[in-house]
């Protein structure tokens, strides 16, 4: 195997965030206004000696705040009142089940873990699925076949193979040869053998790591399909070949069993309605090719080899079905939802943000999540896919400023924030980013569709940032564990804040604040016969975990 090498500079270095937002033209507020800003942080009071929970606060903001501890560090008296919002928890009071939150396995994540030392690789890994020491990913998602982010076109089998033969996870597994695109020559792969597969298994050996996996294609192989515009691109899938496909899906499921990583929930198709003008891997399915592929060729194929239990859908491998923009799901899973038979294969519900400048007009489509929950109330709900475009001149400051991608102009940190906290509170039961790592330059994408991530890897000097999206989705996964419940939460209507709260299994509660106003507010946290105050900052994203004194001595 051949690697090509340049020189690189293996001294790890140190990103100072401080020193990045004193430079930065991100914000046109001063450097002092940060500091006092971020110094607005926490006032914990109680009304008698004994109360039931400890709290802890932990906050992200737009002044440096990297989920930092804040319990217990005194609040900074300003001029100005602090307004009050009172909080009130209902415990008792739960709605759905989480299964998790997290983001993307891709080929193009293995490959930039493949380009920094092993002992770095280790750490960043640790440090998106510890939940001690990291975010503890619990829910996320991978492509069967190549997607937008692999290094370039691929299937599991040989061209013409209808009787899957040569059916193989090998590319999942062979490594890199440093050749595969234009934008990964040339770069020096410290592990040429690491891919997707060696990840995965990485990952789920980090110490208490516990992830779920959603897998989708994104194409048939070429061969199988109709009307492409170029190699597994547009078109759709000849219906002669639909028994075929199902067999291969089911193929896949086994075959990265039999590598030690259970499948948790499948897709049919990665966003069927995309295939008329996509620049990558794409399949066309209508709703009612969908629900007839599902009710007549993969359910009975999950069935029969073993993956998919009918009389407990919980208990062996999920199909979601759809898996596209949210804002159009209710159309697309009606004739599923609909047929008895077909409805019978489907655990529930994917779908993604997609176009991000839409969701704040559209209030992040509360009224779809509604009618989805409120027609199909035994069927689940996970977002399983969202991303921006990276400026790769900005990765920090593009979260809390405006940017531009395709779909227009919004403000990331905002957009996720209230599409998760809309999401949650609607019925969702879980949340996936869409790649977990990528370049500082949102590659490799052969198609030039340049992605942000939750970490971002400089490949020729090893530097690895994390950046807002990192410690937003954080908020979450580190605090709100798999199996813990939604719970009732009442609070006034306040304009640019919005919240969210879950009880673990251990009977924790985790309470997520988003502020997006320009000054802190006061949080009067009632539960039970207890009362908590703490302070939010401004542009300030807070985790406030309760324990109670069990919790604590365990």
């Amino acid at each position: 195997m051949r690697i090509l090498t340049v020189e690189k500079k293996r001294q790890k270095k140190t990103f100072n965030f401080q020193s990045y937002l004193k430079n930065s033209i991100v914000t046109k507020i001063s450097w002092l206004s940060l500091m006092v800003m971020s110094s607005l942080i926490l006032s914990c009071t109680s009304k008698k000696e004994n109360q039931n929970y400890s709290i802890d606060v932990y906050q992200t903001s737009q002044a440096g705040d990297n989920l930092k501890l804040i319990t217990n560090t005194e609040a900074k008296t300003t001029s100005k009142e602090i307004k009050q919002v009172t909080l009130e928890l209902l415990p008792n009071e739960q709605f759905q089940k989480y299964y998790g939150f997290g983001a993307s396995f891709t080929e193009s994540s293995a490959w930039n873990l493949a380009t920094i030392p092993l002992e770095a690789r280790k750490e960043v890994l640790t440090k998106l699925f510890s939940p001690t020491e990291g975010a503890g990913f619990s829910l996320t998602r991978t492509h069967i076949n190549s997607s937008d982010y692999s290094n370039n076109h691929y299937t599991y089998v040989e061209e013409g193979d209808e009787d899957l033969s040569t059916f193989s996870i090998h590319e999942d597994l062979k490594g890199f040869t440093g050749d595969e695109n234009d934008q990964v020559r040339g770069i020096e792969l410290i592990d040429p053998n690491y891919d997707l597969i060696p990840m995965i298994l990485e990952a789920s050996n980090i110490p208490d790591a516990n992830f779920k996996i959603i897998a989708s294609p994104w194409s048939p192989p070429s061969w199988m399909k109709t009307g492409e515009t170029s190699k597994m691109t547009n078109g759709t899938l000849l219906p002669k070949y639909y028994d075929l496909w199902a067999k291969y899906l089911s193929k896949y499921v086994s075959a990265y069993a039999e590598k030690g990583i259970d499948i948790w929930a499948i897709t049919p198709q990665n966003e069927p309605l995309h295939y008329h003008d996509a620049r990558w891997d794409s399949n066309g399915f209508t709703p009612e090719q969908g629900r007839d592929f599902l009710r007549d060729y993969l359910g009975p194929q999950l069935v029969k080899d073993g993956h998919l239990n009918l009389d407990d859908l919980d208990s062996g491998l999920h199909v979601l079905i759809y898996d596209h923009n949210k804002s159009t799901l209710n159309d697309y899973v009606t004739p599923t939802y609909q047929d008895p038979e077909a409805s019978k294969y489907a655990w529930g519900t994917a779908f993604h943000w997609y176009a991000n400048s839409e969701l704040k007009a559209n209030n992040y489509y509360a009224e779809e999540l509604t009618k989805l929950r409120e027609t199909w109330p035994d069927k689940g709900m996970i977002h399983s896919e969202s991303s921006i475009d990276i400026d790769a001149d900005d990765p920090i400051g593009q979260y809390w400023r405006e940017s531009t991608d395709y779909a227009g102009t919004f403000i990331p940190f905002e957009t996720y924030a209230y599409d998760i906290i809309t999401d949650l509170n609607h019925g969702t039961q879980g949340y996936v980013e869409w790649c977990i790592i990528l370049s500082n330059q949102g590659q490799p994408n052969p198609y030039d569709n340049f992605n942000s991530a939750p970490v971002l890897i400089n490949p020729t000097t090893d530097d690895v940032i994390y950046t807002p999206l990192y410690y937003l989705l954080s908020h979450f996964s580190k605090f709100i564990r798999p199996d813990a419940h939604r719970i009732g939460l009442n609070g006034e209507d306040v304009e640019g804040l919005i919240y969210t709260a879950a009880k673990n299994t251990d009977g924790s509660i985790a309470i997520v604040v988003y502020n997006n106003n320009e000054e802190p507010y006061r949080l009067a946290i009632a539960i039970e016969a207890d009362s908590y105050t703490t302070q939010i900052a401004p542009k300030a994203m807070q985790t406030i975990l309760l324990r109670t004194k069990t919790n604590l001595t365990n």
